[in-house]
């Protein structure tokens, strides 16, 4: 399947997420609070390949850099037109996007193919808040979770996810 590089934040950001995931999932919404695994917690996607070699991984730490990194939880977005994802928008800050084409360039570097939609350039940060969305729904889940209220993240983790083996790990503390 894939594996990801996700930077992962606590605190208020994470718990304003979760709730945002209770209440889709109160309302009998998709919501990524039906995800109960451990590993499922907000984050935001830096890069998606059909497989990251550990051998990258110190190369993919220093192209993160130092953190933690200060960014802000935007208003909602919608991908798709059939089934939709739900997500919250990352303000795409200079040092989120220089932080994203390093840690793509490492992956080229290494003769990795990505995912386009996460190209410098073409990537949209965000928080997923709930996937598998039918249009007819958003009416209601937007009205639900769709506050113009911005919210402090800090990043302070960088993490691996491989869906095969479905565990994560950490890269960068």
């Amino acid at each position: 399947m894939v594996q990801s590089v996700e930077l992962l934040f606590e605190g208020p950001a994470e718990e304003c997420v979760r709730e945002q995931w209770a209440v889709l999932e109160a309302a009998g919404l998709p919501s990524q609070a039906r995800h109960t695994a451990v590993s499922n917690r907000p984050h935001v996607t830096l890069a998606v390949a059909e497989e990251i070699p550990h051998a990258v991984e110190r190369d993919i730490a220093a192209a993160v850099g130092d953190l933690p990194l200060e960014l802000v939880l935007g208003g909602l977005l919608v991908f798709g037109s059939r089934s939709c994802v739900l997500a919250r928008l990352v303000l795409p800050t200079a040092e989120l996007l220089e932080l994203q084409a390093r840690l793509a360039a490492v992956l080229e570097q290494a003769g990795i193919a990505r995912r386009p939609h996460l190209e410098p350039g073409r990537w949209t940060p965000h928080v997923t808040l709930a996937r598998r969305m039918r249009p007819e729904q958003l009416g209601e889940a937007v009205g639900l979770v769709g506050d113009d209220t911005a919210v402090e993240i800090l990043g302070h983790q960088v993490r691996r996810w491989d869906s095969d083996a479905r565990r994560t790990w950490t890269v960068l503390p």
